[in-house]
């Protein structure tokens, strides 16, 4: 059965590309999203790339990923999240993260560190495995092929 991994990314994320591309980057979303499936079908995995800017639907996946609700097909082995804004704000995402039980990796493009103080704490990087920041879209594909070996 081929390895399913959700990447969830979180609000403001669709704005990629237009939104400080001195911070983010230039690529888009949907550039980022054609990356993540290329090295995906290398690494012989699914992977679902998804994007909200509601904190609801970003649980609501998560929980489905976990098997909690929703139709067995929406399960997932593995969990990618940028939640944005929402890593340092989400007490709601980091209960479903933690209900769901999967491993969990944690992407920013950014470095947090180094920006405002705020962005520094992330609710997140509590039940992550691991948390990639300041590498840009190549975050997502250090993740996701960490996140094709584990458990093998």
């Amino acid at each position: 059965m081929t390895k399913r991994i959700l990447v969830l990314n979180g609000p403001n994320l669709n704005m990629l590309g237009l939104r400080e591309p001195e911070i983010y980057g230039t690529q888009t979303l949907d550039d980022i999203r054609a990356r993540i499936e290329a090295r995906a079908a290398e690494l012989g995995v699914d992977a679902d790339v998804r994007q909200s800017n509601s904190e609801g639907e970003l649980v609501s996946w998560i929980q489905q990923a976990g098997g909690a609700v929703g139709s067995a097909g929406d399960a997932a082995d593995a969990i990618i999240i940028n939640a944005g804004a929402y890593s340092h704000t989400s007490v709601a995402i980091l209960d479903a993260l933690r209900s769901v039980g999967l491993p969990v990796y944690e992407v920013h493009l950014s470095n947090i560190y180094r920006r405002e103080p705020f962005r520094h704490h992330s609710y997140i990087s509590g039940v992550a495995e691991g948390v990639l920041c300041g590498f840009g879209a190549d975050g997502y594909l250090f993740a996701l092929e960490v996140a094709a070996r584990r458990g093998d």
